[in-house]
């Protein structure tokens, strides 16, 4: 590249690769705390994006970064259920209520173009400087004397669409840059694909002519998921603000394969595209099909993504945090993504600002990032594994998707439940993998709020209290008649959920599970990492 075509080289405490949801998180919060921090972000936002169906969580995220009245006040799809899942049969439909217990946990179906920009933007506002159209193509390292850390990144190369260059250098990095994840896959090569979750995904958007979930109820237009009857895989209705609705299917590579052919063996002319592939799942999808009524698909664009299952055994090291895509991604299902990139960039900030601010070593800020970031995924990817065990209707091998330490870590609370307290600590099964998929398969007991009301008032409240302890299976059939299924289904939904839920919560997580004696500590000014014991004047 001419000499001329580069730029000067300015320096930044932090360097964030990436303008997402992750990326964007972290520089809000990085850049509130006074740090002076530069996204570079390769594209020009707005910028298309799936994955429209937000957890709970997010208000906390939100909140804590001063963007919760931004979004509440934009228009999106508010919804007050996770969905109404007919995930395993037509009849069984699956709620799991948002604000049951708190009016405020409702949470929203994003277009992503416009909630991304919002976060983006935001973080300006906080801030941050924001580069768009500055595609990083090159991370560069130094090796630091005594060091027992391993290299460190120091600055990065970008090129703009003009073909102009330059460098940026910086204390630390965030690597946010998406499914390419730069420094797994070009540096640290540690990207790891799931072969339990090799699937493949299809999806467009409708408008007009579509119905709404339970109209005039509280329930309203909530999103749809349903199992396709031939147990291949799922699809989702998700309604959104603009006037359409996005629907999806799911399933696995070989399966989507297999019927492509068969499609194609079948037509007279040989031809079967991707959007004859996806309408054709829709004869599987009564529910679904039902509530498209007579709308048409937008442009008759069919879009797909494949290969989007993998994880990590690092997701940071000396003075580089990866968080977000680059980092771990499951599946659509539990729709767990920007959850995932929002804790990451949490921690990603957390970490950082322990790090400089002397809280504790880099080795042990480094570390708990990757700790939090690995039981986060680990927890999400069971709850996922155990909802496709049963679309499935099969033992699903997950052995060699799962790293031990991050399953001691997310399940701890439960291992004396499904192994056994005299077998604790000893090295994990494929026998408690499978226990931990069937614990965690009552998540998705057939229940509503109507039933878990109707089971409170004969059993007792106390009994269904989220802070009642974890029940074996012994001691439930103390408690209930098995011959009772409303409430057997009530009590292992609610003894399941005490595992699960803190993937609802947010921000209050990473406050109270401690990760080799520490918690983050979550005041403005101040944030950082907390030795327990320690007191805030101790920082």
């Amino acid at each position: 590249m001419d000499a001329s075509n580069k730029t000067s080289c300015p320096h930044y405490d932090v360097l964030v690769i990436g303008g997402g949801p992750a990326g964007a998180y972290a520089a809000s919060t990085l850049a509130l705390e006074g740090v002076s921090t530069v996204v570079l972000e390769a594209t020009k936002f707005p910028r298309y994006h799936i994955g429209e169906s937000m957890l709970p969580s997010l208000t906390s995220f939100m909140r804590f970064i001063g963007m919760e009245e931004k979004l509440r006040q934009h228009g999106f799809c508010v919804k007050v259920e996770y969905t109404r899942i007919s995930i395993f049969s037509e009849t069984e439909v699956r709620d799991t209520d948002f604000v049951k217990d708190d009016p405020a946990n409702g949470s929203w179906n994003v277009v992503r173009s416009e909630f991304d920009e919002l976060l983006l933007r935001h973080s300006a506002e906080c801030g941050a400087t924001v580069l768009e159209e500055h595609k990083v193509t090159e991370v560069l390292f130094r090796d630091e004397a005594g060091s027992q850390e391993g290299r460190r990144p120091y600055a990065v190369a970008y090129v703009r669409p003009s073909g102009e260059t330059g460098q940026i250098t910086f204390d630390y990095l965030v690597d946010a840059s998406g499914r390419n994840g730069i420094m797994s896959t070009k540096y640290l090569k540690n990207r790891k694909m799931n072969s339990s979750l090799k699937n493949i995904a299809c999806w467009g958007y409708w408008e007009g002519g579509y119905g709404k979930y339970m109209p005039g109820t509280r329930r309203e237009n909530a999103p749809w998921f349903e199992a396709l009857t031939d147990e291949s895989g799922w699809g989702w209705f998700i309604p959104l603000h603009n006037g359409t609705v996005s629907v999806g299917i799911v399933m696995h590579q070989d399966i989507s394969n297999a019927k492509k052919a068969a499609g194609r063996n079948a037509s007279s002319s040989g031809d079967f595209s991707l959007r004859d592939h996806y309408l054709d799942q829709f004869q599987y999808l009564p529910g679904l099909k039902k509530l498209l009524g007579t709308a048409s698909l937008v442009d008759g664009a069919v879009k797909s993504a494949s290969d989007y299952s993998y994880s990590a055994d690092q997701y940071s090291g000396n003075h580089f945090r990866i968080i977000g895509d680059a980092s771990a991604f499951i599946d659509p299902l539990f729709s767990s993504g920007v959850h995932l990139a929002l804790l990451g960039g949490l921690t990603a900030a957390v970490t950082i600002a322990a790090s400089m601010r002397g809280h504790c070593s880099e080795e042990v800020a480094a570390a708990y990032h990757t700790t939090k970031v690995g039981a986060a995924y680990t927890r999400f990817f069971f709850v996922v594994m155990s909802a496709y065990k049963q679309i499935r209707s099969q033992t699903i091998d997950v052995f060699s998707d799962v790293d031990e330490d991050n399953f001691d870590r997310a399940f701890d609370i439960i291992r004396p439940v499904i192994q056994g307290s005299s077998d604790v600590g000893k090295k994990v099964t494929e026998d408690e993998l499978q226990k931990a998929l069937s614990f965690c398969e009552d998540i998705w007991a057939p229940t509503d709020p109507e039933m878990h009301a109707a089971v409170a008032s004969r059993l007792g409240p106390e009994l269904l209290s989220p802070s009642a302890p974890i029940f074996s299976d012994e001691e439930l059939k103390q408690f209930v008649d098995p011959e009772d299924e409303d409430a057997t289904n009530v009590l292992r939904r609610i003894n399941a959920r005490k595992v699960v839920d803190p993937l609802f919560r947010g921000t209050p997580i990473l406050e109270s599970e401690p990760e080799n004696g520490y918690v983050s500590f979550l005041q403005r000014g101040k944030l950082g990492l907390i030795h327990i014991g320690d007191t805030e004047s101790d920082m």
